[in-house]
C-alpha cells in the first residue's frame, strides 16, 4: 500500500482543533437541550445515536460510489455497540445535574484514567511518572466530588464516570481499521440498543415528549459533533503523536467550561479551576509517562 502523505502542520492543527471543539460542544448542547427541558435525556441518547448512524452510513455510501468498483462495508461489532450506547445514555443523564464544565472534566478524566489503568493491566511497564500522574488525576476528580457547597451531584458525578469509563473501553476496542467503517457499522448496531432507552425513559420514566428543539439538539449533536466528530478525531490520529494526541484531548474540558459560560450562563468556580489543573496535569504526566514507556500511539 501506499504511504500515506502527512499533511501540512497547519492543516493537521485546523483539524484537531475543529475536532476539540466538536467534543466540547457535545457537552454544550446536550446540557442545552435538557437544562431547558425540551426533551428528556433517554430521548436526546436515542436521537443522537439514530443521527449519528445516519450521517455515517451516508458518508460512507457516498465513499463508497466515488470509489466504485471497490464496495464499502460497515465495520464494528456489537460490543463496542453496547459501549457506546453505556456512554451516551450515562452521558445524557448526568447533564440532567451537571453544569458542562464540570461534566467534561470528570468525563474525559475517567476516559484517561481507564486508558491508562487498562494499558498497564494489558503489561505495559509503569513508571514512577505513571503511578504520580494517575494519583495524580484520582485526587483531583476525588477533590470535584467531595461534599460541599460547590460539589457536582453525587448520581451526575457517578452517571458521568460511568460515561468515561464506558467510552474507555469502547476505545480500546475501537481497532485500527477505517475510520468511517468502524465507526460507522458500531453507530448501526447501536441504533436498536439506544432505541429501547429512548422507549424505556419515555414509557417506563415518564418522560415528556421532545419538542423540536429538543429534536434538533440531538440531531446536530448525533450527526455532527458525535457521528463527524469521532471519525475526524481517528484521522487526525494518524498524524499526531502520543504527546500530541495526549496533550490536545484534554483541552476539551477547557473548551466545554468556555463554552457553558457563553452560552448556558454558567460560572467557572475556584473549585472546577482547582480539580482541572490537578486531574488534567496529572494525566499529562501519565500519559508523557505512558509514551516514554510504550512508545505507542495513543489511541482515543
Amino acid at each position: 500500500m501506499p504511504r500515506r502523505t502527512r499533511p501540512a502542520r497547519a492543516t493537521v492543527a485546523a483539524l484537531t482543533a475543529l475536532t476539540l471543539i466538536a467534543f466540547a460542544a457535545n457537552s454544550v448542547i446536550c446540557r442545552l437541550a435538557l437544562g431547558e427541558g425540551s426533551i428528556g435525556a433517554s430521548a436526546f441518547t436515542a436521537l443522537r445515536v439514530v443521527a449519528g448512524a445516519a450521517a455515517l452510513l451516508a458518508l460512507l455510501a457516498v465513499r463508497a460510489a466515488r470509489r466504485r468498483p471497490h464496495r464499502e462495508r460497515p465495520a464494528g461489532s456489537w460490543i463496542s455497540a453496547g459501549w457506546l450506547v453505556a456512554y451516551a445514555a450515562s452521558f445524557s443523564a448526568a447533564y440532567l445535574d451537571l453544569a458542562v464544565g464540570t461534566g467534561a472534566l470528570i468525563l474525559f478524566g475517567t476516559v484517561q484514567i481507564t486508558m491508562i489503568t487498562g494499558g498497564l493491566r494489558a503489561g505495559e511497564r509503569p513508571l514512577p511518572s505513571q503511578w504520580a500522574g494517575l494519583a495524580a488525576a484520582l485526587v483531583g476528580l476525588v477533590y470535584l466530588v467531595l461534599p460541599g457547597l460547590a460539589a457536582p451531584s453525587p448520581v451526575g458525578a457517578l452517571l458521568m464516570a460511568t460515561a468515561g469509563v464506558s467510552w474507555g473501553l469502547y476505545s480500546f476496542r475501537r481497532g485500527s481499521g477505517d475510520p468511517v467503517a468502524t465507526t460507522a457499522g458500531n453507530f448501526a448496531r447501536a441504533v436498536p440498543l439506544a432505541l429501547i432507552v429512548g422507549v424505556a425513559g419515555l414509557a417506563g420514566f415518564g418522560e415528556s415528549w421532545p419538542t423540536r428543539t429538543g429534536v434538533l439538539l440531538a440531531v446536530l449533536s448525533g450527526a455532527v459533533t458525535s457521528g463527524i466528530g469521532y471519525v475526524l478525531w481517528y484521522t487526525v490520529l494518524r498524524w499526531l503523536t502520543a504527546t500530541q494526541a495526549a496533550v490536545a484531548q484534554l483541552a476539551a474540558p477547557a473548551l466545554a467550561a468556555l463554552g457553558g459560560g457563553a452560552f448556558l450562563g454558567e460560572t467557572v468556580s475556584a473549585r472546577l479551576v482547582v480539580a482541572a489543573a490537578v486531574t488534567l496535569g496529572g494525566v499529562a504526566v501519565a500519559m508523557l509517562g505512558r509514551q516514554s514507556a510504550s512508545g505507542e500511539t495513543m489511541r482515543r
